[in-house]
């Protein structure tokens, strides 16, 4: 996806967040989050817009503190929090294509890698709104949805810190029906980090595939949903909806 396109995605997403957040009240728990109620989830997202931003406007080349949210509540918590999204869309719509600053995962460019992540930090969190309003969430186009596989798995899992771990190598193959045929992700388990190929692999059966609509897999990936669709060794799943919290 372009930059412009997930610049489109994460202005729509926060300013949907703050319409459901204000509706669902500061105090209703999140259910995907059951540790928050949304205040804790507009002041988590909210710092995280103004730590994004800080990146861009100020060059750092170095892991930044997330700072604290201030101590609001109601109407004026969801304005602080309106404030930190528009500030960060404006701040990444504005930026030089060739910035320079820090980033946690790869990508063609720093502006590329804070334009894709918040895009899906943005909708994981107004789908926890959601939550916590209560109905349906919102929908997820397929190719953003696809988008945000591919970034769970070749960017976060293929980090050391990622738990999904197995004693013996194990391989699970995630497959997006609904995306294309190059929507599938071949995952190698081992006592090291994940290492994630995208495709068939060297064209060997999985000992699992987890499959699905790409909407509904990004979510149970991110264990915001139920997995559509197992087969195979089902001990596979159980270890990715244990261990892959990011």
């Amino acid at each position: 996806m372009k930059i412009s396109e997930h610049l489109e995605v994460l202005d729509a997403e926060g300013k949907l967040l703050a319409r459901v957040a204000e509706a669902a009240g500061p105090q209703a728990k999140v259910a995907t989050c059951p540790d928050w109620a949304v205040r804790d989830l507009l002041k988590h997202t909210g710092a995280v817009h103004r730590w994004a931003a800080s990146y861009v406007t100020e060059g750092h080349d170095d892991r930044l503190p997330l700072g604290d949210a201030p101590d609001l509540d109601g109407a004026e918590l969801v304005d602080w929090y309106r404030q930190a999204h528009g500030g960060l869309v404006a701040t990444l719509r504005a930026a030089a294509p060739d910035v320079r600053c820090w980033a946690f995962l790869p990508a063609p460019s720093p502006l590329e890698f804070w334009a894709r992540r918040q895009a899906h930090e943005t909708t994981i969190h107004r789908v926890d709104a959601e939550s916590a309003r209560g109905g349906a969430p919102s929908p997820i186009g397929t190719e953003f949805a696809a988008d945000g596989i591919d970034e769970l798995l070749r960017g976060f899992h293929a980090r050391s810190r990622s738990r999904v771990r197995t004693q013996e190598p194990r391989v699970l193959r995630v497959r997006a029906t609904d995306a294309g045929a190059d929507a599938v992700w071949t995952v190698h388990l081992s006592q090291e980090p994940p290492v994630t190929v995208r495709g068939e692999g060297d064209g060997g059966p999985a000992e699992c595939e987890l499959s699905g609509p790409a909407e509904h897999l990004y979510l149970a990936l991110w264990n915001r949903g139920p997995i559509p669709h197992v087969t195979g060794d089902t001990t596979l799943s159980a270890l990715w909806t244990e261990t892959s919290g990011v």
